[in-house]
């Protein structure tokens, strides 16, 4: 089985980023061919500035890497360094037609945020399918919103197919990890860079961390009475950091009430902090050794390539060229 996932570098990562994408693609390196990438061509429709753009990727490559990516099971580089992606991206755009992309969601949500409309934001999800088929993926771990993309990566996959010859590119199932498909972020929406209501993975000092979970919105339920922890995102992001047992009682203590929100927001951060502390110390030791994350992305270009072109020599022969 072979895995595919990719993940823009867009700024500094938040909890939203690793449980969505970043924890699933870490375990399931250990359950097959693992391929990870940072999407550096995606990250140019909002993303103008080259110097951030740089600082962007490699921090992202620090953070993966400190989470847990371990290179010796998966390969792990940067989308502009398989130059083949780009001609595979044309090809497929041969086979894919307007309504598809004119259906998905994406591109006008991120219109209305305020990103500028060009044909690279209409036509990332061609790009995203030849990210994923180039390397013969069998499997992609990928957030509820990314579903849509992954449906139409399955859809350009088969019309190629259906015109060329079947069987020549392999179609993709998503793998999706539904109880934190979606994660909220401090206002209760989905936690995101765009809402500006996101907790960081490795925030700065320990205090702004703990100043930010205090910004969580909660009701205005006297400490006294009970409260339902069914509604509340302290709740919810506590139960990804914690134990059944531990998120148990906390349930049960808010439906006793005589505890306020500030209390359950020190459990949560607490839990958040200690959770990230070894990846913190890791990636502490990888800002240190530059030369080591250079390596790995050189190699895991160096691997990614090579699987690349052994669909692209099948590709190019199936289209006449």
């Amino acid at each position: 089985m072979r895995i595919l996932s990719g993940i823009q570098p867009s700024g500094r990562l938040h909890i939203g980023n690793f449980f969505g994408m970043m924890e699933p693609s870490i375990r399931l390196q250990d359950e097959g061919d693992a391929y990870y990438f940072i999407a550096d061509y995606h990250a140019l429709t909002s993303t103008h500035d080259p110097a951030a753009l740089r600082d962007h990727v490699r921090n992202l490559a620090i953070d993966f890497l400190a989470c847990g990516l371990d290179p010796e099971k998966a390969t792990f580089w940067r989308q502009s360094d398989v130059v083949e992606v780009t001609e595979l991206a044309w090809i497929l755009s041969c086979v894919t037609p307007m309504g598809l992309l004119e259906r998905c969601v994406s591109y006008k949500d991120k219109v209305a945020q305020g990103i500028s409309p060009s044909h690279g934001l209409f036509a990332y999800p061609v790009l995203q399918a030849a990210d994923i088929v180039i390397f013969d993926a069998n499997v992609v771990p990928v957030g509820k919103d990314q579903k849509q993309h992954l449906e139409v990566t399955r859809d350009i996959a088969q019309k190629f197919n259906d015109r060329y010859g079947d069987g020549l590119l392999v179609i993709p199932d998503p793998r999706i990890r539904e109880e934190t498909a979606m994660v909220p972020g401090l206002d209760g929406r989905k936690m995101s860079k765009s809402y500006e209501n996101t907790i960081d993975i490795f925030e700065e000092t320990e205090k702004k961390l703990r100043t930010k979970i205090m910004k969580i919105v909660t009701d205005s339920t006297p400490v006294e009475e009970s409260k339902d922890p069914t509604e509340s995102y302290i709740v919810q992001l506590y139960r990804l950091f914690a134990g059944g047992d531990a998120v148990a009682e906390m349930e049960a203590s808010f439906r006793a009430g005589g505890l306020g929100y500030g209390h359950y927001k020190q459990q949560l951060f607490e839990s958040i902090r200690d959770y990230f502390a070894p990846m913190r110390e890791r990636r502490e030791q990888l800002v240190l050794d530059p030369g080591y994350v250079d390596d790995v992305l050189a190699e895991g270009a160096r691997k990614a390539r090579l699987q690349a072109k052994v669909v692209m020599d099948r590709v190019r022969n199936a289209i006449g060229m």
